[in-house]
């Protein structure tokens, strides 16, 4: 009897909470009432952003080879952002990796003359980029996929520093402040990128447009540099490559890609895969073992009309209240693979990573941020440091588990 009215008053108190709540903060109670799943596919359709069509010449000038009679280096790693964004469709990932180098002298990590990226490739062989035989930290990182990332911008900084505090103690990843480009002295919680270094997609969209193509614009006009000298006089096109006009002020090809990713689908899961048990079987070992620590399922974006990136991005309908699938926490972790590089975090970073967002795994080839592991269990062998605890629980598993597990995870 006493039981019974323990169970009588508690459901009493969580109808008075609930009833509390809906008056006190009505527009939360509508938030997590209006949240929708975001649509998702590899089929080069828009996700509502823009429309059809306009994504359709987005995504044109996201796929077009440049020349340098257009900009294109001195120094770069890639022709178009679709060389390196291109499996299954515009957007995704590739097996490209890209190079980086610097010098650690047991205290502090210093970027190769002329930044950390080495560019494989030069306009004009007498500049082309090496490493440095002083260079001891020489790390590759592999293409990220891009598809969804309109959605990763509108989740809330509340929302990353929410999974943050909900981390065990040994797995609590790092937060970042990063600028936002965009907004001069506006810094936001960083989520692109293997280091976290942008917060926002134009940021993101002008590093690379600079970084791997060698195409200057407004937010970033200077060339980079081979082995620390000037590349200028190897220019053919005027600077900025893709100067701002009326219509555009930041470059009409950045703001293009920008929109396009903008409009992309997030990664879909195999939803046949996923309808078979062992499947489903790794799906709830996944969370039992830990890996949904890091590896967050579910987020949801912020609100429609939510302002973000220093007053520079409002979120709109398509983007706002979606409910996304990542498997990542989009915070730093130290799982004993850190290439040694420091970007924008400081040189506490300089061996952590990004927690790489697992959706669409199934399509790469290449595994971690390196791409020298080649299957799912390379990949988890690999980890150490804050997986540790997962790791000492994936090795518990039987042979039939793991094998549910690594199923499970190449269908999504």
């Amino acid at each position: 009897m006493e039981n019974q009215t323990s169970r009588m008053r508690s459901r009493g108190v969580a109808r008075l909470a609930l009833a509390l709540l809906s008056l006190a903060a009505p527009v939360l109670l509508l938030a997590a009432v209006t949240a929708t799943e975001a649509p998702s596919g590899f089929d080069n359709q828009t996700n509502g952003f823009e429309p059809q069509a306009s994504m359709d010449a987005d995504r044109e000038a996201f796929e077009r080879l440049e020349q340098p009679a257009d900009g294109l280096g001195p120094v770069y790693n890639a022709s178009s952002c679709g060389e390196c964004h291109d499996s299954p469709v515009t957007g995704g990932i590739s097996q490209i990796s890209e190079l980086r180098a610097g010098i650690f002298d047991g205290t502090k990590f210093t970027p190769h003359a002329g930044g950390s990226l080495i560019f494989d490739r030069a306009t004009d062989a007498s500049i082309q980029v090496r490493v440095s035989q002083f260079d001891n930290v020489r790390a590759l990182r592999t293409t990220n996929n891009a598809l969804g990332d309109g959605f990763v911008e509108a989740i809330p900084d509340s929302a990353l520093l929410a999974i943050q505090a909900s981390q065990p103690p040994n797995m609590v990843g790092t937060v970042i402040q990063v600028p936002v480009l965009e907004a001069p002295g506006v810094t936001r919680i960083g989520r692109f990128g293997w280091k976290d270094q942008h917060a926002s997609l134009l940021s993101f969209t002008v590093d690379a447009f600079l970084n791997e193509m060698g195409m200057t614009s407004p937010l970033l006009p200077n060339e980079n540099t081979s082995n620390g000298n000037p590349v200028t006089a190897f220019e053919q096109a005027p600077e900025p490559n893709d100067p701002a006009t009326a219509s555009a002020p930041l470059g009409a090809q950045v703001e293009a890609f920008v929109r396009f990713l903008r409009s992309t689908k997030a990664p879909p899961r195999d939803l046949a895969a996923a309808a078979i048990a062992p499947v489903q079987a790794g799906e709830k070992l996944f969370t039992l073992i830990g890996c949904n620590n890091c590896h967050t399922a579910s987020i949801t974006t912020a609100p429609a009309g939510t302002v973000l990136n220093g007053g520079t991005f409002v979120v709109p309908e398509a983007l706002g209240n979606k409910v996304i699938h990542p498997f990542s926490d989009f915070l730093l972790h130290d799982v004993g693979t850190g290439d040694g590089i420091v970007q924008n975090g400081g040189q506490a970073t300089m061996n952590m990573l990004r927690t790489p967002p697992l959706w669409g795994m199934r399509t790469r080839t290449r595994l971690m941020h390196d791409g020298q592991s080649l299957t799912v269990n390379d990949s988890i062998l690999r980890h150490g440091k804050q997986a540790s605890s997962v790791i000492a629980a994936w090795s518990l598993l039987t042979t039939r588990q793991k094998n549910q597990l690594a199923r499970y995870l190449n269908s999504l």
